[in-house]
């Protein structure tokens, strides 16, 4: 099963043909393994990545790091859920370190992710403190380089 799933993290595009041929199964036998991975929700869903910046589409990332309160009964899951209800978030994450919860979002604009803090995640009782970081630029997502390499158009002259 974890070569199934390192397989189709890499590449969720390739031929179900393909997949059985480098897991030595058969194409049934493949569909049923990735069924079952989805039943079991080793699966979340498929995605691409889309650089946005080339495709034109203003879109801006921000990170924003949060100090909370967790509640005695559930620590960290109770906010943790509620955060993750906006539909802005796209990702929050647990983390040890200076702060707790790690917030990924996506806006139109810096202001629209200002507004978005400032009036929906900062109010939040269990929320003590945020910093945001914007995305400037991004090198590199989910092991794929998103800056393609510069060409040299300099000639050069061999002696």
């Amino acid at each position: 099963m974890e070569e199934l799933l390192r397989i189709l993290e890499k590449n969720a595009r390739l031929p179900l043909e393909d997949i059985a041929a480098m897991l030595d199964k058969t194409p049934t036998e493949t569909a049923a393994l990735m069924d079952e991975a989805a039943d079991k929700g080793y699966i979340r869903g498929y995605e691409a990545l889309i650089d946005w910046e080339k495709a034109g589409v203003n879109v801006v990332e921000a990170v924003i790091e949060l100090h909370v309160s967790p509640r005695k009964s559930r620590g960290f899951d109770e906010i943790a859920s509620v955060i993750a209800s906006f539909d802005e978030v796209d990702s929050v994450l647990l983390m040890s370190g200076g702060y707790d919860l790690q917030v990924l979002i996506k806006g139109r604009s810096f202001q629209e992710i200002a507004i978005f803090v400032a009036k929906r995640l900062s109010p939040l009782d269990d929320v003590l403190s945020t910093a945001t970081s914007f995305v400037l630029r991004t090198y590199k997502r989910s092991g794929r380089l998103y800056l393609d390499e510069e060409t040299d158009d300099r000639e050069w002259t061999v002696l």
